[in-house]
């Protein structure tokens, strides 16, 4: 795999005990981003064969989203392996800023990360893929595969969007609590605890806000020193150690500042290129995911699996899905007693879907 823009040495990521299941190995592997405002930094990627075929036609792409890194798809990609006799190829990456790639130079949104992960599919050549997308996943993984649509087979959807939410019932400026929304907590966690947050939030269950923020204090002191529930030691640790540079914590925040205007385009100022606006890449997503994928075009095959326990797993996102892709109809799975990140919580429902989509 090593190339003019691929070596297997890490480069400034703040993770340095890597975990023995985060990839294979000799799967590891980090790219240098050729050009754009990322130009030279490191991003890392997972890509391991798996099967009998050592060039199987299937490709598995898993794109992450925020205050995750692609070490949430460790269980799915076991359950897969697991679940399928078929040959094919894994490719999972984490974002700049997140896991094993660089440190992140600003405070970035999914338009930047897509526009890495654009040069990386370019760069891999990767074809007939099976992309599953999660949070800001959404928009990073279909904005950067619309760029060039033909290489995309498949799309499974976990608690993601690419339309904006509605504003009636659940969303990011009355969930988990109304008068303390998911888009609050930048303002109210300090940069240094970041990480003990995000550790704490991507396993904390659906609870009420007693309970959300009875433990929360608690879970900081104790992630601070150290201190992880056993069961999820590991991916705790490496959730939480993501965040240790300021700038990682800080780009990490500004997507959760962007959740109300999740896919609506907002023009926001960023500390060191000042205004920017999001909003013509998410018209080009909305205006072009239909015409590429749905059944006019490519008809692609399309499942959901979801939780319940979050806005994005709410009838009026769904419908916006099937609005869209209406080939999801009669493929979509949520679970109403699980929460936003629900990969950790229904490895097997992911990869099910994955086998049944893929063939595989």
């Amino acid at each position: 795999m090593k190339g003019e823009l691929v070596s297997d040495k890490p480069g400034n990521t703040p993770l340095k005990d890597v975990p023995v299941d985060y990839y294979p190995k000799g799967c590891g592997y980090w790219f240098e981003i050729p050009e754009g405002l990322d130009a030279g930094k490191k991003m890392f990627f997972r890509d391991s064969v798996h099967g009998k075929k050592e060039e199987p036609d299937k490709t598995i792409v898993f794109v992450h989203g925020n205050p995750e890194n692609s070490y949430i798809y460790r269980k799915v990609i076991e359950e897969l392996k697991r679940q399928s006799s078929s040959s094919y190829r894994v490719v999972a990456m984490d974002h700049i800023g997140f896991g094993l790639s660089d440190r992140a130079g600003f405070e970035m949104v999914s338009m930047d990360h897509a526009a890495n992960l654009l040069h990386l599919i370019k760069y891999l050549d990767v074809k007939n893929v099976t992309m599953i997308i999660h949070d800001w996943g959404g928009p990073i993984g279909i904005g950067a595969f619309l760029q060039e649509p033909e290489r995309l087979s498949n799309l499974i959807i976990t608690n993601t969007t690419v339309f904006p939410i509605p504003r009636a019932g659940l969303n990011y400026t009355n969930y988990p609590i109304k008068h303390l929304p998911w888009s609050f907590y930048p303002n109210m966690i300090p940069d240094k605890l970041w990480g003990a947050f995000a550790a704490y939030a991507i396993f904390k269950p659906p609870s009420g806000a007693l309970s959300l923020f009875g433990g929360l204090g608690k879970a900081l002191l104790l992630y601070e020193m150290g201190l992880f529930p056993p069961v999820h030691k590991e991916a705790c640790r490496v959730y939480k150690e993501q965040f240790k540079p300021p700038q990682n914590a800080k780009s990490s925040k500004r997507l959760v500042r962007q959740t109300p205007f999740w896919a609506a385009g907002n023009v926001y100022k960023e500390p060191k290129m000042g205004k920017r606006d999001t909003t013509d890449f998410y018209r080009f997503i909305q205006d072009t995911l239909g015409k590429s994928w749905g059944p006019k075009g490519r008809n692609i095959g399309v499942r959901m699996v979801c939780g319940g326990w979050d806005p994005l797993g709410q009838d009026q996102v769904i419908n916006q899905w099937k609005h869209n892709l209406p080939q999801l109809k009669g493929h979509v799975r949520r679970f109403d007693e699980v929460g936003h990140f629900i990969e950790e919580v229904k490895p097997k429902e992911v990869a099910d879907a994955l086998v049944d989509v893929a063939s595989l």
